[in-house]
């Protein structure tokens, strides 16, 4: 305790690291007071048809997503998953196409280009959700009078207008974090809305436990224990490693002499973070997207707007194994790990300089991807048996997930950069190692 107030001091202590932390902090408060405020026109209080909508199946996903937003008609209703969603198609249109595929070689120019594109396909994506979102409303709020003002044209168009801007807002805020803050924004601002589901749906759960027949507190101290010890194997995931020997030829560096010198590459279990969870799951909301936010009736869209069954779990899981590798093929690039230790005269002990590294990284990479993805897929349809064995549906959420993964992977990273300032000035690291083994960046999204 005494190690953890005086890290805490050490961090105010550092002036750009206070900085930093108190402005995120600021955005964040900002972000968080923007998901109460209602799109004008409608009344706040007459929003019960809503919440009851948002209180199960993929709309409570995409409710915990927006922190609420959702729930509550709010001018950030819609959350940041459009700017995702517009990253899936362009980063898989630079799998297919030359122009995109151009300018990922291009460097900060070619990212720039892109950061744009994705950009004005985000809003072209909220200019079809957004007015789905307000038909949905309407159709939720119908028996109740007085609950949407002035329900006519004039009250779709501008709000259609406030919930564009309203996610592009977000947006930019997340960027603002990303530069002059701590942390991934984005990832971040994702996390705080899922934090902030939390007690509402522990309350729940209680409720539901301490009603007749609802097994009472041992039933509950059990769920948390199970909770806390999938919170632990999520940890497990995210921090597992296999290091590679790589050895080094006797060289001379000014008067000093180095020979032998045996070091590690630590090749992340799962490289490609949260990330394939993430756009999985953006994928996943499609169907009641265009759907107009509506599960009513049957087929293809009922199947996928229940997280409970079997066609969305298996679905689910299948993106997340294929988007793991996607991201783990653009995050670790085996020819130029091999070219760089042949320019520092490193080599892997029994294995060849040239393509037979290249081939030896790649097939390392292709084998422990393989069972990390499948266990990244597994916790995260977790919540799915969670709720089946009667957990109520919000606090089911929290069983693995993507609101388990993200909340982990994102607090490792943010811990990460604290304890990197921190490390920078010789202050000690938030463990008695000095060393948090983060996730990755996620600047991809």
């Amino acid at each position: 305790m005494k190690r953890f107030f005086s890290t805490i001091k050490n961090i105010f202590k550092i002036e750009d690291l206070r900085s930093r932390i108190l402005l995120t902090l600021g955005f964040i408060l900002i972000y968080r007071l923007g998901a109460h405020i209602v799109l004008p026109g409608v009344n706040p209080n007459e929003l019960s048809a809503l919440s009851k909508q948002t209180s199960e199946g993929v709309l409570s996903l995409l409710d915990m997503f927006s922190g609420g937003a959702f729930s509550n008609a709010s001018i950030f209703a819609l959350g940041i998953m459009p700017y995702i969603s517009a990253s899936i198609v362009v980063q898989l249109l630079g799998i297919a196409v030359p122009y995109f595929q151009r300018l990922q070689r291009e460097g900060e120019s070619g990212r720039k280009k892109i950061n744009q594109i994705t950009r004005f396909l985000t809003i072209a994506i909220l200019l079809i959700q957004a007015p789905s979102y307000i038909a949905n409303l309407r159709a939720q709020l119908v028996h109740t009078p007085g609950a949407i003002v002035d329900g006519g044209m004039f009250f779709t168009i501008s709000s259609t207008i406030i919930l564009t801007a309203g996610t592009m807002f977000i947006l930019w805020l997340g960027e603002r974090i990303t530069d002059k803050g701590v942390g991934n924004g984005i990832s971040l601002l994702i996390m705080v809305g899922i934090i902030a589901r939390l007690p509402y749906a522990l309350a729940g759960e209680c409720v539901t436990r301490f009603e007749q027949a609802g097994g009472g507190l041992l039933v509950l101290l059990i769920e948390l224990v199970v909770l806390f010890i999938v919170f632990v194997l999520a940890i497990a995931l995210v921090q597992a490693v296999r290091k590679i020997p790589v050895q080094y030829a006797k060289r001379v560096v000014g008067n000093k002499q180095y020979g032998g010198v045996r070091q590690y590459i630590p090749l992340k279990v799962n490289a490609a973070g949260v990330m394939p969870i993430i756009f999985a799951q953006a994928l996943m909301f499609l169907p009641i997207m265009f759907a107009g936010f509506s599960s009513e009736g049957g087929g293809f869209v009922a199947a996928f707007a229940d997280y409970t069954g079997f066609w969305y779990n298996f679905t689910f899981a299948v993106l997340i194994i294929v988007f793991t590798y996607f991201y783990t093929a653009v995050t670790i690039n085996p020819r130029q790990m091999a070219e760089d230790m042949k320019k520092n005269g490193g080599f892997i002990p029994g294995v060849k300089p040239g393509n037979k590294t290249v081939e030896f990284l790649d097939d390392i990479m292709s084998k422990i991807t393989l069972p990390g993805s499948i266990f990244l897929a597994i916790i995260a349809i977790l919540p799915a048996f969670a709720r089946l064995l009667g957990v109520n549906s919000q606090f089911a959420q929290f069983y693995g997930g993507t609101s388990l993964l993200i909340l982990v992977g994102v607090i490792l990273d943010t811990l990460q950069q604290i304890e990197s300032h921190l490390l920078m000035r010789h202050y000690d690291g938030l463990t008695k190692s000095g060393r948090i083994k983060g996730r990755g960046s996620v600047s991809a999204m």
